[in-house]
This record gives C-alpha cells, sequence and structure tokens, in this order.
C-alpha cells in the first residue's frame, strides 16, 4: 500500500508528483491546434483527389457513351450514299434529257427516304457539279439547279469515289455533314446531309457540356450554341482565309473557345468569358471511331470538390479533436489514477477473476459444441445408413409387388390351358381331332401370352419402357377371349362381342394391351358371376384419332365410397384378389399413351380404355375370328 499522508486539504499520496506546469499545459493545446491545422489541410487534399478521381471515371464514363451514340448515329447515316448510288434510276437522271416524270419521281423517293432515315437532305449531282435532284424539291429554298463544284466533298467523290465534309450550307444556312458516292461512270455524285441538332438538345437537355472539334481544332457540333464554329487553338491568318474561301462555315469569326488551361493538371482548365464568372472543370477527350474528329466533354467540378473537401475536413477535424481530446483526457486520468491505485488494483483482481469465469464457461460451451458436432455426424451417418436401406427396401417391394402381378396375370392363361387341356382329351376320345387341334393351337397361343408376361418381368428388372407401336385390335380382342372363354360356359354369362375391322390398329404393346382387355372382361365376368340374365358387352368406337375398347356389365355396380379408390395398389373389394389389375391396367393404358376410366352405377359398371389410333397397318399375324355372341 502507498502510504498516506493527512493534511488540513485532505489525503494526498506520496505518488503525486504535485500541480502541473502552466507552460507544458500551454504547449499541449498549441501542439494540438496545430496538428488539427495540418489534418484540416490534408483532409482537404485527400477529399478534392479522391473527388476528381471519381470525376474522372464519371467522365471517362460519359465519354465513353457520348463517341457510342455520335457513332451510332455516324455510321447509319454512312451507309446511305452507297446504296443510293448503285438505284438505276439515279444513275439514269444524272444523264442528259432524262426520260419525262423521271426527276419528279426521284424527287418523292428521296424525300420519303429522308424522312425515314433522319437525313437532312439528300441531293444528287452531275459531273459539272450542278445538282438535278434534291428530297427538297418542293421547298423554296430548294438545292436544284444549285453548283457544289467548289465543295471538297464533291471534289473528293469525283477523284476518289467518296468524299465527307463538315460545312455551313450555302442554301440553307445550317451545319451539317456532308457524306458524297460517286455514281457509276463517274456520272455524277449522290449526298445525304446529316444535321446533329437532335444530339445537340439531347446534350443541352441532360446539362452535359459536349462538343466535337476537327483536327484543326474548330468546333463542329456543340450543346453550347455560342462555341459552334470557335477554335480550340489559335488560327492564323492565312488558314482562316482558306477555310472562309472554300464556304465552310460562312463569316463565322472562328474566335476562341472560352477553356483555359487551370495549370494543376492537363486535363483540368477553368471555363469562363463574358458575363459569367469562370468555372473549374475537367475536360476528357477521344477520337471518334471512323473519323478524324475529337469528341470533347466538359464537366465542372467546383460543387463536387468542394462538397468532397468539406466533408474531408469536417472528417479530420473530428478526428483530430476526438485524439487531441483522448489525449487529454488520457493525461487527466494518468493523473487521477495515482489516487485510485488501490481500487483500481481490487477491480482488476475482481475483473480477472470474471475473466477466468467467464473463459471457463466459454471453454464448456465449446466443448459441448465440439460433442453437439459430433453427435450430428453421426446421426448424418445413421440417416444416410436407414436411406440406402429405406431405397433396398422400396425396391424389394416393388419387386414383390410385380412378381404377385405376374403369378395373378399368369393364373389366367393357365386355367383356360387347363380348360383347353381338358377339352382335348374329351375331344381326342371323341375322334375329333380337328376341334382337339384347334384347341391344342390355342393351348400353344396361351402358352406365348405367359412367355410375354415373363419377358414383362425381365423387363421391369431392366426398368425397360413399354413399346408403342401398331397392333391390330381385332387380334388383342381375339386373344383376350381365348383367355377368357373358359369361364363363359352353358350357365355362364352371355358375352357380346361385334365384328371388328381386321385393319383397325391402334398404337401400343400387343401382349400388355390384351392383359389389360383380359383383366377388364374379368372383372366383368366376377361382377356378373351367379346373377339371373347376366350380360357382358364389348364395344369398340373408331374415331379419327382415338380409339375406345368399353367393357361393359349389367352387375349391381361399384359403390361410391370406393369407386374412387378402384385404380389403387392393393384396392380390391374380391376376398381373394391383390388388388393390382385395374392399377396395372391403368400404367400399361397410359404407357401405351392412352386413359384408362370407369363410370359405375345400380345398371351396372363400364370400363373405357382409349388409345392412339395407328395411322400405319400393324402386320397382319393370324385371321382374327370373333363370335359375335357366346354364352
Amino acid at each position: 500500500m502507498v502510504p498516506e499522508i493527512r493534511n488540513e486539504a485532505g489525503p494526498v499520496t506520496g505518488l503525486d508528483a504535485g500541480p502541473r506546469m502552466p507552460s507544458r499545459q500551454g504547449f499541449l493545446i498549441l501542439a494540438g491546434l496545430t496538428a488539427m491545422a495540418l489534418a484540416v489541410w490534408l483532409g482537404g487534399s485527400l477529399a478534392e483527389r479522391l473527388a476528381l478521381t471519381d470525376l474522372r471515371r464519371s467522365a471517362l464514363s460519359t465519354l465513353g457513351l457520348q463517341v457510342t451514340a455520335l457513332s451510332a448515329e455516324m455510321q447509319r447515316q454512312s451507309s446511305l450514299p452507297l446504296a443510293l448510288a448503285t438505284d438505276p434510276e439515279i444513275a439514269r437522271v444524272v444523264r442528259p434529257a432524262p426520260v419525262p416524270g423521271l426527276v419528279e419521281g426521284v424527287n418523292g423517293r428521296l424525300a420519303e427516304i429522308a424522312r425515314a432515315t433522319g437525313s437532312a437532305v439528300i441531293y444528287v449531282i452531275r459531273a459539272d457539279g450542278v445538282t438535278v435532284a434534291a428530297s427538297n424539291a418542293g421547298d423554296p429554298r430548294s438545292f436544284i439547279g444549285n453548283s457544289y463544284a467548289f465543295r471538297p466533298y464533291f471534289q473528293q467523290a469525283m477523284e476518289a469515289g467518296a468524299g465527307s465534309q463538315f460545312a455551313l450550307g450555302t442554301v440553307s444556312g445550317r451545319p451539317g455533314f456532308y457524306l458524297a458516292r460517286r455514281l457509276p461512270a463517274a456520272a455524277g455524285v449522290v449526298v445525304v446531309k446529316i444535321e446533329f441538332d437532335a444530339m445537340e438538345a439531347a446534350w443541352r437537355a441532360a446539362g452535359e457540356t459536349v462538343f466535337v472539334a476537327d483536327p484543326r481544332g474548330i468546333v463542329l457540333v456543340a450543346s453550347e450554341p455560342g462555341w459552334r464554329f470557335s477554335t480550340l487553338r489559335g488560327i492564323d491568318e492565312g488558314e482562316r482565309q482558306a477555310v472562309r474561301a472554300a464556304l465552310e462555315f460562312g463569316q463565322a469569326p472562328l474566335g476562341s473557345v472560352p477553356i483555359f488551361p487551370s495549370g494543376a493538371a492537363p486535363d483540368l482548365v477553368r471555363v469562363g468569358g463574358g458575363p459569367r464568372p469562370a468555372w473549374p472543370a475537367l475536360m476528357l477527350d477521344t477520337l471518334i471511331p471512323g473519323t478524324s474528329w475529337r469528341l470533347h466533354t466538359v464537366t465542372p467540378i467546383a460543387a463536387a470538390v468542394e462538397r468532397e473537401q468539406v466533408q474531408g475536413r469536417t472528417i479530420a477535424l473530428l478526428a483530430t479533436g476526438l485524439a487531441w481530446a483522448a489525449l487529454a483526457a488520457w493525461l487527466g486520468r494518468r493523473r487521477r489514477m495515482r489516487l485510485r491505485l488501490a481500487e483500481d488494483s481490487a477491480r482488476r483482481e475482481e475483473l480477472e477473476r470474471r475473466v477466468a469465469e467467464r473463459t471457463q464457461a466459454l471453454s464448456d460451451a465449446n466443448r459441448q459444441l465440439v460433442a453437439e458436432m459430433e453427435e450430428r455426424r453421426r446421426s448424418e451417418a445413421e440417416r444416410e445408413r436407414l436411406g440406402r436401406e429405406l431405397a433396398q427396401a422400396g425396391r424389394l417391394a416393388a419387386l414383390g409387388q410385380f412378381a404377385a402381378s405376374m403369378a395373378h396375370e399368369i393364373n389366367q392363361p393357365l386355367a383356360a390351358i387347363r380348360s383347353y387341356a381338358d377339352n382335348t382329351a374329351i375331344l381326342v376320345r371323341r375322334g375329333r381331332v380337328e376341334d382337339a387341334a384347334e384347341n391344342v393351337s390355342a393351348i400353344g397361343r396361351l402358352t406365348e401370352r405367359i412367355g410375354g408376361l415373363t419377358r414383362q418381368l425381365k423387363g421391369f428388372a431392366r426398368r425397360a419402357s413399354g413399346r408403342r407401336e401398331p397392333v391390330r385390335l381385332a387380334e388383342i380382342v381375339r386373344g383376350s377371349l381365348e383367355v377368357v372363354a373358359f369361364r363363359v360356359g352353358e350357365a355362364g354369362p352371355c358375352l357380346d362381342v361385334p365384328e371388328l375391322d381386321p385393319a383397325l390398329a391402334v398404337l401400343g404393346d400387343g401382349p400388355r394391351l390384351e392383359q389389360v382387355v383380359v383383366n377388364l372382361l374379368q372383372n366383368a365376368l366376377d361382377a356378373v358371376a351367379g346373377q339371373a340374365g347376366a350380360r357382358v358387352a364389348l364395344t369398340v368406337e373408331a374415331g379419327a384419332d382415338r380409339v375406345t375398347v368399353c367393357v361393359a356389365d349389367n352387375g349391381p355396380g361399384i359403390p361410391e365410397a370406393v369407386r374412387a379408390q378402384v385404380f389403387d395398389a392393393f384396392f380390391t373389394t374380391k376376398p381373394e384378389g391383390l388388388g393390382l389389375g385395374l392399377a396395372i391396367s391403368r400404367g400399361i393404358v397410359e404407357e401405351c399413351g392412352g386413359t384408362l376410366t370407369v363410370t359405375s352405377g345400380s345398371e351396372g359398371t363400364a370400363f373405357r380404355m382409349e388409345l392412339l389410333r395407328a395411322r400405319e397397318p400393324a402386320p397382319a399375324t393370324t385371321p382374327a375370328t370373333l363370335p359375335l355372341e357366346a354364352s
């Protein structure tokens, strides 16, 4: 502990150094003020450089956009003289004594083209320099009859095939860019004049200062009308006289543009002249592709630079003031810390204790988090394992369902084979060999059907899709009737089957469609079993694109409560049924591109199978012989 000395003023610790010297406090205040002033100056300079960098980036972007827009407009118009120079009517209009009415027709065409392309005027000049046709032929100040042999664009076109010139119109008094192209056999020149009034107006509307100058520094197009035909550099009297002799810019004085270098940087200028005070600006320029002109943009910088300077100086002042205040506070705190050393020591110990406790809590939380992450990894691994087992169980369940359905479908032809075999034995004992041979043939066909079902089982193992090929509907119905014929005996229901067109064909898989028809007939026979006046009817409706096969019975019908479930797998109303027949049948029909629906009521049930009609005939196998009515 620090020894303590008491006096009348109160306790004073032995570490107290006494009051500070006034000269030291004054020095600190002066140093702080000096640092703040230097920081304000540096902040303003840095903010100015950053503001100029941002302005240059923005001005370069604007410059690129303006050059692209101007180049697009000039390129759009530059192909027009070439196209017009190949026009045979324009070539004929410059010949001596043109056909009556030809000049008027060409004048009208040129006017339409000028309106469509936005050209100021289009006109045709003979080889002697006299205009013979123009789009402004109907105007009082038409170009027809005027001589332009003195124009450089005419002379260039006659000599080199093409020429261009920016000049003031001698008749219209409006500036524009003239594009000329020589006609075949040097018979004359076709000229298109482009005016940039719309572009200048767009520049002014956007509040941008933009102008275009030629290699001599003469301003041709400008957002400021007063800058047009002024120069960026001095022109001597000889060059000035040559310009006026060529009537390029009329009597324009060709004065200097009020833009002066500022000396701070090559692209920084001052713009002024007349009643307006000069203002600082950033001037950038670039070459317009395909021309010798340069496009210049003048961006005011005063407002942006001043705003950034104010912000920079303010930030520097605040930062320096806060630093100085922090320093003063630190010095004051250092003086007061000598009086509170013992308290601070105790507080540090308390703080260290709390930090240790917090560190221990964080360590415990970290260990718990690691344990939870490990548990989550184990859960993810277990979930993946269960997913694989579930997928395997799903595959085994699907294979079991399909095997059950195959057993269900094979039982039908096996029962028919048993019936045909019993009948064959009886027919052989009676000596009816031909009838027995027909039964043996039927047994062979049913055996082939069983083989087709086993092939479907193999196809399921390979996940093969159903075929779609033309099959004859009569053969499908005939094969189905052979399977169910054993159930239609003397005491069985009446089975109505119409005569079918042997050429009628549908798209699908023949054996699988036969499986569907057999299943529908079996269900109908089950529905009317033991019923007096039982009747089952198979009808066919052939349309232009689809064929409908309907199996109807006059049984008790399907209750409305379970009617929506008849196509669900493993749903059945039969004690010995598997509930797979209709579900498999609907799947087969849909794979063949058709639909299977049911309607039922108190008068019976009807299943309608709609299939696509085959455009090409199916290959014929054996003739289909269907009974009109079996009972």
